[in-house]
C-alpha cells in the first residue's frame, strides 16, 4: 500500500505511504510488512509459545517522560480522519488516537500483540481468529469489543465511503464477524499472502461513537480514542496539540517503554516550506525535516546551525523507497498514446534540475520500485532523456501536428492542451521551465494553483490532467492498489493515473497466493519494466536518507530513527533533556558554541542487532 507523502525538493509536504510512518502501533508505512507469511500446513497459534513482552531495543533506556515536542507536518490537511485522508500527515494524527490489531516488531518483523492478544489462522489459509485483549479500553472507559472491530472492517468496505486504498486488501474478505464480546472471525474470499497483514494492520474505531456520525464528515473531532494520545487542542488553520493519556489502556507494558515520551505533541502547519521554515529558526517549534536542496546546503548557514543550537543530522537507515513523479491522468483521451506521455516526459530536463537548483543531491528515477533492484539484480530500465528534439518526432508519429497560427498541436481539431494541478507555489521552479519546454514542442501547459485540501478533493475525483505526487513505500511490496484496473473507477483511491493493463493485472493475480517475498518482488519487477514502459507517470527524483533539523534540547538514541522509519519517528524516539535543555539556554545567552553531535548517523554502524533479531535489510 502507498500513501501520499513529502516531495524532495518540493516546498510541499503531504507526508510516508504509505506507507504509509511507524509509531507504537505502526499502520501506514508498515502496511505489508509482514508479506513473507510463511505458507502455512495446519492451523498456527500466534504469538508462538513462550513469546513474552520485552522493551524494544530500538528505544533508549536513558529516556526520560514529560515534555513537549513539536513539529512542522503539513499545510493544514483535508482531514485528520486517515481513512479519508491517505496522506502520513494525517497517518501520524490517526496513528496516535487509533490502534491496529496487531503491533509489529521492526527488527524481527513478526507481528505482536496490541489490541489482539493472540490470533489463529486455519490451515487452509481462509480463515483468521482473533481474540481481543480484555484490557482494552476507549477513553471514555468503555471495552473495546468484537462489535467496533465488526463495524469498523463494513464501514471502511461500505461504497459510500470515501476509504478507496483501505478497501483494498480488506476486499478479500467474505465475512467479518464476531464470536462473542472479544473474538472475531476473518472468513477470506480467497488464499491470499497478505490476508494477514490486512488483519493485523486494521485500526479498530469506537462503534458506539461514530454509528452516530456522517463517517465522511469526521474530519477534526475524535472524542474517543484508544491510542496513547488525544487531541488537546485545535487551531485551524494554524496547530494541533496532542495531549498525553494517564489512563491509556497498555501505557504500562514493557514494549511501550522508552518510546513516545512527551506529554504533549504540537503539530505545526504552515501554507509553504518557506514560512515553515522562517518559524523554525526562531524557535517556534522543534523539529523539521528538509526537503529542499538549496535550504540544506545553503539555507543552514546561520549561527543557529553553525553553533550547533541546531541540530543538522543526516540519517541513513532501511526506510523502504517510494517514488515520485508527475502523474497522467490516462482517463483523459490525450494521454492514451504512450508517445505522447514520453515526448512530455523528454521535455523535463531532470539532469539540469538536480545539477543547478538541487546540488546533485538526489539520484534520478527510472524505477517505481527502486530497492528491488541491486547487484543482483540490477535495474534495466532506461533514463528517459531530456531531448525536445526527439519529443516533436513522437508527437508527430502519435498524429499531433502544430497550428500554424496558434503553435499548439492538434489531433482532430482537438488542442493538446494540459492543466497542471498544483499544491505548493514554490514548485514552479520546476513547473515553469518544463512549461517553455512543452511550449517550444507545441504543448500548452497551464498552472492551476490550489492548497493541499483543494488538491486533495481534485484527486478524489481524479479531476486533474497531470500533477506532482510522492508516493510511500513498505518494506515488502504490494501493487495492486495503485496498479490493478479493478481500482480505477474507485474514488479516493492510490491508482490515481487510471492505469489499466491486461499483463498487469494478470500479474498480480498470480501474486496471491505467493507466500514467498522475493518470489513476489520476482513478479513486481516484471510489473515494474512494464510501468517504465507505458509511462504513467514522469518519474522524477529521489534520496535515500533523511535530512533532520532540531532544536539541540532533546535526547536520542544512537541511531536517532528506527530501523524502517522515516522522520516521523523523531516523536517516537527523542525525549527532552532538561540539561541539555538549559545548556541550549545558556549557550544562546552567551552566544557560545554547544558541542557538535554526529553529522551523519547510519543505523547499521550504530545499531547492533541482538541475539534473535534479523536485520531490517533486505
Amino acid at each position: 500500500m502507498f500513501s501520499i507523502e513529502q516531495r524532495p525538493d518540493s516546498a510541499d509536504q503531504t507526508t510516508r505511504p504509505m506507507l504509509p510512518s511507524s509509531f507504537l502501533r505502526p499502520s501506514v508505512l508498515l502496511f505489508g510488512l509482514l508479506g513473507m507469511v510463511l505458507p502455512l500446513r495446519a492451523e498456527q497459534v500466534f504469538p508462538p509459545a513462550g513469546w513474552q513482552p520485552a522493551p524494544s531495543p530500538l528505544a533508549s533506556s536513558q529516556a526520560e517522560p514529560g515534555g513537549k515536542f513539536s513539529q512542522w507536518l503539513s499545510q493544514f490537511p483535508k482531514s485528520f480522519n486517515y481513512y479519508l485522508d491517505n496522506n502520513v500527515g494525517s497517518s501520524q494524527i490517526f496513528g496516535l488516537m487509533f490502534e491496529n490489531l496487531m503491533s509489529i516488531n521492526e527488527l524481527t518483523r513478526d507481528f505482536e500483540p496490541s489490541l489482539a492478544k493472540n490470533w489463529r489462522v486455519s490451515d487452509d489459509k481462509l480463515t483468521i481468529t482473533v481474540q481481543l485483549d480484555e484490557r482494552a479500553k476507549w477513553s471514555d472507559g468503555q471495552p473495546i469489543t468484537a462489535a467496533d472491530v465488526v463495524w469498523t472492517f463494513d464501514a471502511i468496505m461500505k461504497p459510500e465511503n470515501l476509504t478507496g486504498p483501505h478497501k483494498v486488501g480488506l476486499d478479500k474478505f467474505a465475512s467479518v464477524k464476531a464470536d462473542g464480546d472479544h473474538t472475531v472471525v476473518f472468513t477470506s474470499k480467497e488464499v491470499h499472502w497478505r490476508n494477514l497483514v490486512s488483519v493485523g494492520t486494521l485500526q479498530v474505531l469506537p462503534k458506539h461513537w461514530w454509528e452516530k456520525q456522517d463517517f465522511n464528515k469526521v474530519n477534526f473531532e475524535f472524542p474517543v480514542v484508544s491510542g496513547p494520545y488525544a487531541i488537546g487542542e485545535l487551531k485551524e488553520p494554524n496547530f494541533l496539540r496532542m495531549k498525553k493519556r494517564a489512563d491509556y489502556w497498555a501505557g504500562a507494558w514493557p514494549q511501550n517503554q522508552g518510546l513516545l515520551n512527551f506529554d504533549e505533541i504540537e503539530f505545526r502547519f504552515y501554507p509553504d516550506d518557506d514560512m515553515a521554515y522562517d518559524a523554525f529558526k526562531t524557535g517556534a517549534y522543534d523539529f523539521i525535516s528538509v526537503y529542499i536542496s538549496h535550504r540544506w546546503v545553503e539555507g543552514t548557514k546561520i549561527e543557529q546551525v553553525e553553533k550547533n543550537w541546531i541540530v543538522k543530522q543526516r540519517v541513513a537507515n532501511h526506510n523502504p523507497l517510494g517514488f515520485q513523479g508527475f502523474a497522467f491522468n490516462l482517463r483523459r483521451d490525450k494521454f492514451k498514446d504512450v508517445k505522447v506521455r514520453k515526448a512530455i516526459a523528454m521535455c523535463l530536463n531532470r539532469e539540469e534540475f538536480n545539477k543547478t537548483l538541487m546540488f546533485n543531491q538526489y539520484f534520478l528515477h527510472k524505477s517505481y520500485w527502486e530497492d528491488l533492484w541491486n547487484a543482483q539484480n540490477p535495474c534495466p530500465n532506461p533514463l528517459i532523456p531530456f531531448d525536445p528534439a526527439q519529443a516533436r518526432q513522437l508527437l508527430d508519429e502519435a498524429g499531433w501536428v502544430p497550428n500554424p497560427s496558434t503553435g499548439i498541436r492538434e489531433k482532430n481539431g482537438v488542442a493538446l492542451r494540459i492543466t497542471f494541478l498544483e499544491r505548493d507555489a514554490s514548485s514552479s521552479k520546476f513547473v515553469l521551465p518544463f512549461r517553455e519546454v512543452l511550449k517550444n514542442v507545441g504543448i500548452d501547459l497551464t498552472i492551476q494553483q490550489t492548497d493541499w485540501a483543494g488538491w486533495t478533493r481534485e484527486m478524489n475525483e481524479y479531476n486533474f490532467d497531470m500533477t506532482w505526487a510522492a508516493w510511500g513505500a513498505s518494506i515488502f511490496n504490494d501493487p495492486e492498489g495503485s496498479w490493478h484496473s479493478k481500482w480505477v473507477k474507485e474514488p479516493s483511491g492510490n491508482n490515481i493515473t487510471g492505469f489499466a493493463n491486461a499483463e498487469v493485472d494478470a500479474l498480480i493475480d498470480g501474486m496471491r497466493e505467493e507466500f514467498d517475498a522475493e518470489k513476489r518482488n520476482q513478479t513486481i519487477r516484471k510489473i515494474d519494466q512494464i510501468l517504465t514502459a507505458e509511462m504513467p507517470y514522469v518519474l522524477l527524483w529521489n534520496r535515500s536518507h533523511h535530512r533532520l533539523l532540531y532544536w539541540n534540547k532533546f535526547g536520542t538514541p544512537d541511531h536517532v530513527l528506527g530501523a524502517i522509519d522515516d522522520e516521523a519517528a523523531a516523536k517516537r524516539f527523542f525525549w527532552l533533556d532538561p540539561d541539555q535543555e538549559a545548556d541550549l539556554q545558556a549557550a544562546m545567552e552567551a552566544k557560545l558554541p554547544l558541542p557538535p553531535r554526529p553529522a551523519t548517523v547510519t543505523f547499521d554502524e550504530v545499531f547492533k542487532s541482538q541475539p534473535g533479531q534479523v536485520p531490517a535489510a533486505q
